[in-house]
């Protein structure tokens, strides 16, 4: 996609919206709740502008379930929500993994359990990753400013498509209701689901002979006949759940059609760790305050750095392992009690050290805060 590159200031729920547009999304099906709210609204003034649909559900479930079904129509398609909304499209967003329907859900994280509050939290980390029952590895991507809004919405399209997969964007009410300037870039490389070449009397639904894992998708209403269901299916769609080789094979391809591709889904940040003696692990809105403390670390003499998460599923094992050989000491600050400090420690050694900063009041973490568990931990 080709245009004339801009600035102009957004929102971060705003940023979603353009990004996804600019990705090809044409299809918005979601339900108003704060602090998600802006990403509907904008997009049912933006989608009819550039030839999209969107559409209030009457629910959440409607929701997930109505943009999937836009997919399998061959449309890109996004959702959004928060905390308890997310908690209702889960069920639909299983049924697209096993479908293998390409989708985007946009995540604004506000405070829980229950209904809780419509403050700025990081409590829907683990949901992302195990919400939907069955164990498959799922894409989460974590903006920390209101250009990664749009740059991460781009590559979760791009991502969902290239893998047919839903990937979420873990965002929250901080980032979400931030206002920053936005640079619209003049280009971007859109990926588009592998469609089928074969004649359509051939065409699988699930053709597991695909090499890179991803079967070719034919959009519903064409001349290929195809089969969706989220039943353990055979290769023409057709539920299987009876026959054990189809099962273990289909559960090992969905997972491993992600595995064998990290190179290409990971999304990680580097600052200051050539030399460091402490590595700060943060994501999402707890990485910007965390590089601020970082700096100002440094200029007290502590070696801290930063790894900053853009990819928070799959997790970079391999890397956090690769820091730890030549890293004693770890900080994960989360706006949670630890979630993703528990997926750090499985990373660590007998001679690595783990340290929290965690905040669950509806506050931010601050660089003051930040600084503090670093000089604590040194």
């Amino acid at each position: 996609m080709k245009g004339q590159s801009k600035e102009v200031l957004l929102l971060g729920n705003e940023a979603c919206v353009e990004g996804a547009i600019m990705a090809g999304v044409r299809f918005f099906a979601g339900y108003p709740i704060t602090p998600a709210s802006e990403i509907a609204e904008h997009m049912s003034l933006r989608l009819p502008q550039e030839g999209g649909c969107f559409i209030q559900m009457e629910d959440e479930i409607g929701s997930v379930t109505a943009a999937t079904g836009a997919s399998m129509g061959g449309v890109k398609a996004m959702t959004a929500s928060s905390g308890p909304g997310i908690s209702l499209k889960q069920e639909g967003i299983g049924c697209a993994a096993i479908m293998e329907v390409p989708l985007v859900i946009v995540n604004v994280q506000r405070g829980g359990p229950g209904i809780g509050n419509i403050q700025p939290a990081q409590g829907d980390v683990m949901q992302a990753r195990w919400g939907t029952h069955g164990g498959v590895h799922m894409i989460a991507l974590a903006p920390s400013s209101v250009q990664e809004c749009f740059d991460l919405t781009v590559k979760a399209v791009n991502l969902s498509e290239r893998f047919r997969v839903p990937v979420m964007i873990l965002s929250d009410a901080s980032i979400g209701h931030m206002r920053e300037k936005v640079t619209l870039p003049e280009s971007l490389e859109l990926v588009e689901r592998p469609r089928p070449k074969v004649d359509p009397k051939d065409y699988l639904s699930y053709d597991t002979e695909a090499p890179d894992g991803v079967p070719p998708m034919a959009d519903l209403g064409t001349a290929y006949e195809s089969h969706f269901t989220s039943f353990i299916h055979n290769k023409k769609g057709f539920a299987a759940w009876t026959d054990y080789a189809i099962t273990d094979a289909l559960v090992h391809r969905l997972n491993n059609k992600l595995l064998m591709h990290l190179n290409d889904i990971l999304l990680i940040e580097s600052y200051l760790l050539d030399d460091a003696d402490m590595v700060v692990v943060a994501h999402g809105s707890t990485a910007r305050p965390s590089k601020a403390a970082v700096n100002r670390a440094r200029q007290a003499g502590i070696k801290a750095g930063l790894l900053k998460l853009l990819t928070v599923w799959p997790f970079p094992y391999e890397h956090v392992r690769s820091l730890a050989k030549r890293t004693k000491t770890f900080l994960v600050p989360e706006l949670n009690l630890g979630q993703l400090a528990g997926e750090v420690e499985r990373c660590l050694g007998e001679k690595n050290v783990l340290h929290q900063v965690n905040r669950v009041d509806g506050g931010l973490l601050t660089p003051d805060q930040i600084l503090a568990a670093i000089e604590e931990a040194k």
